[in-house]
């Protein structure tokens, strides 16, 4: 069945969600496509194989050279699965190309009600890093969140998806889009851009009822990173899938005599001091899941007691020298200065955690892996300031368009351009 509405939006995440939100807001017609569909458990192990990217097997993405490459499908997207974290990035580099989003986020710090950890969230562990970190010379703060602390049970399962409620997601926009009377079509998936005379007229899609067209004045493309440059190559926008970058990560673990981070939220404090001059943050983390310790380490990884366990996430802000192929295959190396960027954030972790109570014999490290894929459209490359692309009427707004590495959670600024969008599509 072919449909037809003012403005359709590809992909139900933080930046497809967003623009959907401000559009209805302002009373235009919106569909939303999304590949996944809104998952009715989240938060365990189990209930994360349904929406997970993985193979038959279900085996993580990977990149052809072995980096573990986290994304989810599902309305919310990675929001669903992410720890939480609400942090302003790359908002210089967005100044200096035109883009200029403090309303924007000082809007989204208010509606998802950004705020530092609260204290009683915190275990007993993070204290003690942050006491260790402080001794050595280094500085821990707490991080910004968007965490209910009221409704927050500390199960330290915020990347499987928050059972309670407690973390804002882009579903929480996506609720009061329906009810400004936004559709929404699930476990559908685009297949081709539709265009007249170099402007965009829709899209084609295939999903449970078929093949169909959808008929629109403009299309946003927020599917992602990974997702969105696919389908720009077969639009015949061929510089879309290089310059991928994925904030590659690695997790540090160590197990103390009784200390553990299993309860509370993850990534609840961080250090910042060499991310400007070094390229890398710190930040206490560890995967309360064996299954999860299982994928990123191997079998040791099950082995380690989780009530005795420390861990700190080093996050660097990699090389953007990966690429999206239009098959969808990912390229994505750690180079030599990234491996640098993470040999030195590890070894300073080591020290962190050993003066923490860590057994320095324990002390492990992940492989590694990337959650904040982006770069694939990025501005001025692939899209304007306006984030629109050669073609007129097709618009991206996700990930895929940040032009340089943040090393930083991206969903606030994500949120941010999506409201900058929608207010000059609307106007």
């Amino acid at each position: 069945m072919n449909r037809d509405c003012d403005f359709l939006v590809i992909g139900a995440g933080a930046g497809g969600a967003t623009v959907a939100r401000e559009l209805a807001k302002r009373g235009k017609s919106v569909l939303i496509v999304e590949k996944g569909k809104r998952e009715p458990k989240v938060g365990t192990f189990l209930n994360c194989l349904k929406y997970y990217d993985s193979g038959p097997l279900k085996i993580p993405l990977k990149s052809k050279e072995g980096v573990i490459l986290w994304r989810t499908f599902m309305a919310g997207g990675t929001t669903v699965v992410s720890c939480g974290n609400s942090v302003r990035s790359l908002e210089k580099e967005l100044a200096d190309r035109g883009i200029h989003l403090e309303d924007e986020f000082a809007e989204a710090e208010k509606e998802t009600g950004t705020a530092p950890i609260a204290e009683k969230l915190l275990s007993d562990a993070s204290r003690t890093i942050e006491q260790a970190a402080r001794d050595l010379g280094y500085k821990m703060s707490k991080m910004p969140k968007f965490i209910n602390a009221e409704k927050c049970k500390k199960c330290g399962m915020c990347t499987l998806g928050c059972s309670n409620g407690a973390k804002w997601t882009g579903l929480d926009y996506l609720d009061e889009a329906f009810k400004n009377n936004v559709d929404i079509l699930y476990s559908t998936q685009v297949e081709q851009i539709l265009r007249t005379n170099g402007s965009v007229r829709g899209v084609s899609v295939a999903g449970p009822q078929g093949r169909s067209e959808i008929s629109a004045k403009a299309v946003v493309l927020s599917a992602g990173a990974l997702g969105t440059p696919v389908i720009l190559q077969k639009a015949g926008i061929r510089e879309a899938g290089s310059g991928l970058f994925v904030d590659i990560f690695v997790n540090t673990y160590g197990v103390t005599s009784g200390l553990n981070q299993a309860h509370e939220p993850n990534m609840a404090i961080v250090n910042l001091d060499f991310h400007k001059t070094r390229g890398f943050i710190l930040s206490p983390h560890i995967n309360a899941s064996a299954m999860v310790r299982a994928i990123e380490i191997g079998p040791k990884g099950v082995a380690m007691p989780v009530n005795r366990l420390l861990g700190i996430m080093t996050k660097i802000t990699d090389d953007a020298v990966g690429q999206v192929h239009p098959d969808g295959s990912i390229s994505k190396p750690v180079t030599a200065n990234d491996q640098a960027k993470l040999n030195e954030g590890s070894a300073i972790a080591k020290e962190i955690l050993v003066k923490a109570g860590a057994d320095k014999n324990s002390l492990i490290i992940s492989k590694p892996q990337g959650a904040h894929p982006g770069g694939t459209a990025a501005i001025g490359k692939v899209v304007d300031e306006n984030l629109q692309t050669k073609i007129d009427g097709l618009f991206v707004c996700d990930a895929s368009v940040l032009p340089a590495t943040p090393g930083l959670p991206p969903i606030l600024t994500i949120i941010a351009l999506g409201k900058r969008l929608a207010k000059k599509l609307a106007a």
